[in-house]
Formats: structure tokens, C-alpha cells, sequence
């Protein structure tokens, strides 16, 4: 584990921007752990610095093995993990992670801003994505949100939706007695989907409820979720039980 040091910008930052968003920090930083796994030292450096300025606790790696490390160490409240890296790519320690059942909030960061990518990092269990060069701004409230959804306290009752039973103080779900494997934004989307059963949610409500931000009418975020949701609910050939209403957003209702 390297020591963090006070430097240069990530791309599209400036001292400006920095202050900005120490001025408009959210509380929850003070007592939040966040780990930044970037193996280019100039990024590295200063996004330790900007999330320094927001009252986080940064550590800092440089590889997917020592960020792993570092995880199974420290335990952060969130992570910040680049895609191309050395020894172990950003990806490939997510799964990881995800595999060891560690539900660590994850932000991939990567420099590849294609669909395609981006549903690869989906896939590999991380809770949010952010393309380079990325607005600092942008990358803290993604930040914040993260940490408002991990601290949340869990809702203590079991929630039934026909065959469908999901267990918030546990964050577990069952379709039909199968348990479902989730990420944890999974989990969230279909806690919401579950409380709000027959209700018809629009996309900015599901992303300010999920997310803490609306990422606006051409993200992908949404759709890409609910299709991991589905895929995960009907796996065993079971019926359809989130619903698409077009023009409006997603329901859902028992088979």
C-alpha cells in the first residue's frame, strides 16, 4: 500500500473544480474509507487529493492484486477501480470480489466509453461506471450516492411478490425457492421494484432512488440493470415479472 501525495489532476479537473466540490461535500465522507486502485500515478494522486478535500480517508493502489489486498485489509467503504491495469485488470478483481461474496460498492473507472464496455463492468459486479476523461464533479456525487445506498439501514421485514421473496435485512432474494445472486445495485433495483409492486416507476425516480443522481434520457444505466434483473428472475424458465410500459418506465407485477 502506497502513501497517497498531493499532485496533479486527473483529466478534466482543475483546482477550481476541486474546491467546488470540497464546498458541496456530503457529510457521510467524513467517516468514509475509500480506496483508489489506478495505476497511473498522475490520476492516482489526484483523485486521493480531491477525495481528500471531501473528507474522505483514501488509500491508493496500483494494481488489482493490491487492491484486492488492500480491501481484504482495510475493509473501505467504497472502491474506486480502474479497468487497464497491471498484474490483475479492473475487472477481473471485481469478480473477485464479488465471487468471495464481498459487496464493497465498486465505481469502474475506464478510458473504454463503448456499450459494450460498459456492460462488461456491469457484468463483472460493479455498482456504477464512469468513462475517461471523466468531470470530477460527476465522479464525486456518483461517489456519494454509493455511500448513501451502502449506509442505508436495511428495512427489517421480508417482502413477498408472488413467487417472488426478498429479504432487505439480509440482502437475499428467492424466485421459486432458487436464491438469486445479486450485486448490490441488483439487489437495491429489485428492493424498489418489490416495495412499489403494481406501481409504475419512471426512469428519473429509479435513478435519484438508486443511483442519488439522474444520469438523464440517453444513459444506458437503467435498461442495462433491468436486463440483468430479468435475466436473473427468469432463469429457470420462470414468467416475466418486471414489466416494461413504454413512454412511462418499469413495474413490477406477479406472474
Amino acid at each position: 500500500m502506497e502513501p497517497t501525495h498531493p499532485p496533479a489532476f486527473a483529466p478534466g479537473t482543475s483546482d477550481r473544480g476541486v474546491a467546488a466540490a470540497a464546498r458541496t461535500g456530503a457529510p457521510v465522507a467524513e467517516r468514509s474509507t475509500v480506496l483508489v486502485v489506478e495505476d497511473d500515478r498522475s490520476v492516482r494522486e489526484a483523485l486521493a487529493r480531491a477525495l481528500e478535500l471531501e473528507g474522505y480517508r483514501v488509500l491508493t493502489a496500483t494494481d488489482g492484486q493490491r487492491g484486492l489486498d488492500a480491501v481484504a485489509e482495510h475493509r473501505p467503504d467504497a472502491v474506486v477501480l480502474d479497468v487497464m491495469m497491471p498484474v490483475l485488470d479492473g475487472l477481473s478483481a471485481c469478480r473477485r470480489l464479488r465471487s468471495a461474496r464481498d459487496r464493497t460498492p465498486v465505481l469502474i473507472l475506464t478510458a473504454r466509453a463503448e456499450v459494450p464496455d460498459r456492460v462488461s463492468g456491469l457484468d463483472a459486479g460493479a455498482d456504477d461506471y464512469l468513462a475517461k476523461p471523466f468531470d470530477l464533479e460527476e465522479l464525486l456525487a456518483r461517489l456519494r450516492a454509493l455511500m448513501r445506498r451502502s449506509q442505508a439501514d436495511p428495512a427489517p421485514a421480508a417482502l413477498v411478490v408472488g413467487d417472488l421473496a426478498v429479504d432487505p435485512a439480509a440482502r437475499r432474494a428467492w424466485r421459486a425457492g432458487r436464491e438469486l445472486e445479486l450485486s448490490k445495485t441488483e439487489f437495491d433495483l429489485l428492493e424498489l421494484l418489490v416495495r412499489n409492486a403494481g406501481i409504475v416507476l419512471d426512469p428519473t425516480t429509479i435513478y435519484e432512488r438508486i443511483w442519488g443522481y439522474d444520469f438523464g434520457p440517453d444513459s444506458k444505466n437503467l435498461a442495462v440493470y433491468i436486463g440483468y434483473l430479468r435475466r436473473k428472475t427468469e432463469e429457470a424458465g420462470e414468467a416475466r415479472l418486471i414489466h416494461t410500459v413504454r413512454g412511462v418506465g418499469y413495474a413490477l407485477r406477479p406472474a
